[in-house]
């Protein structure tokens, strides 16, 4: 059982390679012209980057969840590979948002939040068929002119 904390590990540190990666990429972008072909894919392949950087975040704190049913880790173990992860999203997001790409940090900028289904059957009790339709056509419509905003200062 000790393979699968030393393949989080192991995990853990390529994600942290990437990241100095992105970070040593980032310092050249600096040097490069401010526009041009050349300046638009090396942005693009740090956006990139970026982006395979978070999902591999995603994999490791679903990893970090499952590890104590796989195997026994102390709470302070569990806790530190939970704030060395928080750290090293707060440095992507960082990242991210110093490529104007806040979309990845934060969900909520790019469809809203989230409505919970609580909130939802609230609004929506004592309409009729009718009424019900009605507020999804609003809801969506806010939604997608959400996604255009966005989309447009992107």
């Amino acid at each position: 059982m000790a393979s699968s904390a030393d393949s989080w590990v192991r995990e853990f540190n390529e994600a942290v390679k990437l990241a100095d990666d992105i970070n040593g990429m980032m310092s050249e972008r600096s040097s490069l012209s401010a526009s041009g072909p050349e300046a638009q894919r090396h942005a693009s392949a740090i956006r990139r980057k970026i982006t395979i950087l978070g999902t591999r975040l995603d994999s490791l704190q679903s990893l970090v969840s499952k590890l104590p049913s796989k195997q026994p880790l102390t709470e302070k173990e569990m806790n530190r590979r939970r704030d060395m992860l928080s750290n090293l999203r707060s440095k992507v997001n960082q990242m991210a948002s110093a490529l104007n790409m806040s979309n990845f940090a934060n969900r909520d900028s790019l469809l809203g939040p989230e409505i919970k289904p609580a909130d939802a059957m609230s609004r929506a009790s004592g309409l009729d068929n009718y009424g019900v339709v009605g507020l999804q056509r609003q809801i969506m419509k806010g939604k997608l002119l959400q996604l255009i905003f966005v989309l447009f200062f992107l």
